[in-house]
């Protein structure tokens, strides 16, 4: 743990608790000016007092963790972005406010939320009137936007859910035989449930469920995982109702579609927890050191399944290694991300061209790994393969995708996807942005946009745009 000042932040806590300076520092056996040294920022924060304040104040020690400053800073940086024109905020500024007033940078954050529903409630209305101001405002987040984040602010762990979908999973396998044929059976004798394939093959035919007549169509191009899948996505809609229920019925999911959108990942969640049950599967990602193949063999479910579950085990007495999970298409547009880390990307722009996801299209089927480094200094080992889903008859189109899981360095050697790279040399990392509009590297040749935060500059004695190397 580096040196870390934190005074503002253990003075509220301990404005919180109703105790004055003398009563915390002799609850927690250090001397009334240490303590003071300490709430003065003269002194750091270090991990043995750091670990006291958690067993006397009974506080979690995540409240303090630098990952979770990582991710406000870059949620404050998105979030002033998104006003251009405005007055600039430098990056050790809005470090200090994570550091030291973490709830004025929340409260910032709601502001700025507050604002854009604000902006999206007058566009509605100008679109109404008429009155040509609409394409001036900003429009509401689409309803898929607001489950990413909602995914997002619970660090993609739902306990409630992977606790039940363990233990479903351990009763199946003391059943002995296929798990198919045990959601089927569990489908049919708990729910009445009658499973029916079909020959339709598309995406929204490889589930079909009718209410009324308790008959679940399913695809049979399939794939036995894939089954497998979609019977314990219908058998989590049936069984964990309730449970789903509580975990939506909170302010940000209002809407709707959103509520819909929330109720169909967190089925699907519980799926990918039943198929690679937490225990089981974590002990196997450790033993495999991460090998994605190997575990998508020994649990017989694709590459996208094994790195989608990778980026879930963040249970609190059995954490994994907290990977960010993506998938794109050739055109760069996002279809999932979901992380269990800070890393955080822009809302205001597109990704990184150089970062390794874009490069895994020129080499369909080849795993690549790449260190990468961004504009605040961390470094990360990303994995990146394209994955494609089976052509339905001659001449349909294939639908393709590339899946990057990236990790902190400081985890990169409990995969072995960091064999032969080398991770002490801090001028290996390809530096790389969360995207254009919030990226300070003003050199960098594949520049798409200026950084908001930097007036733009033009020089008409040369035919391109400095310093961003936009082509004139």
């Amino acid at each position: 743990m580096k040196k870390t000042y934190m005074g503002v932040r253990l003075r509220r806590l301990r404005a919180e608790r109703g105790l004055s300076q003398v009563a915390l520092a002799q609850a927690l056996g250090l001397s009334p000016s240490y303590l003071n040294q300490i709430e003065q920022n003269q002194r750091p924060l270090t991990v043995a007092v750091l670990l006291k304040i958690s067993r006397t104040l009974g506080v979690d020690v995540q409240q303090f963790s630098e990952d979770e400053e990582a991710r406000l800073v870059a949620e404050m940086r998105d979030a002033l972005a998104d006003n251009p024109g405005g007055e600039t905020v430098a990056l050790p500024e809005l470090r200090e406010v994570a550091a030291q007033m973490p709830a004025v940078g929340r409260a910032l954050l709601a502001l700025h939320r507050r604002h854009a529903d604000a902006m999206a409630r007058l566009e509605a209305i100008s679109v109404e009137l008429g009155d040509g101001r609409g394409g001036a405002v900003h429009a509401r987040p689409m309803p898929f936007e607001v489950v990413r984040d909602f995914f997002f602010a619970q660090g993609n762990y739902f306990d409630a859910l992977d606790t039940a979908a363990e233990g479903l999973a351990a009763e199946a396998r003391s059943a002995g035989g296929p798990l198919n044929e045990w959601l089927l059976q569990r489908l049919l004798q708990r729910h009445g449930v009658r499973v029916v394939p079909t020959e339709e093959d598309t995406d929204d035919s490889q589930r079909r469920y009718d209410p009324a007549s308790r008959v679940l169509r399913l695809s049979g191009g399939l794939e036995s995982g894939q089954q497998a899948f979609q019977l314990a996505t219908q058998l989590a809609l049936l069984e964990q109702d309730a449970a789903i229920n509580r975990l939506i019925a909170v302010p940000d999911l209002g809407d709707a579609a959103a509520q819909t959108l929330a109720r169909i990942g967190l089925a699907n969640y519980f799926a990918g927890a039943l198929l690679l049950p937490y225990g089981v599967f974590l002990q196997a990602a450790q033993a495999l050191r991460h090998d994605i193949d190997r575990l998508a063999r020994r649990f017989g479910v694709g590459f996208e399944t094994v790195c989608h579950r990778l980026s879930t085990l963040q249970r609190a007495d059995a954490p994994g290694v907290p990977f960010f999970f993506i998938r794109v298409d050739r055109a760069g547009n996002i279809s999932k991300r979901q992380s269990a880390t800070h890393f955080h990307f822009s809302k205001t722009g597109g990704t990184c061209p150089l970062w390794n996801v874009y490069e895994a299209f020129a080499q369909p089927g080849s795993i690549l790994t790449q260190l990468a480094r961004m504009p605040d200094g961390r470094a990360y080992l990303w994995i990146a393969r394209t994955v494609t889903h089976g052509q339905r008859g001659y001449g349909s189109p294939r639908k393709t995708f590339a899946i990057a899981l990236g990790c902190d360095i400081r985890h990169a050697q409990r995969l072995v996807y960091s064999k032969g790279l080398d991770l002490q040399d801090a001028e290996v990392p390809t530096p790389i942005g969360m995207g254009c509009k919030v990226c300070e590297r003003v050199a960098c040749p594949q520049r798409a946009f200026p950084f908001v935060g930097r007036p733009l500059d033009v020089d008409e004695n040369q035919s391109r745009f400095t310093p961003y190397g936009v082509a004139g």
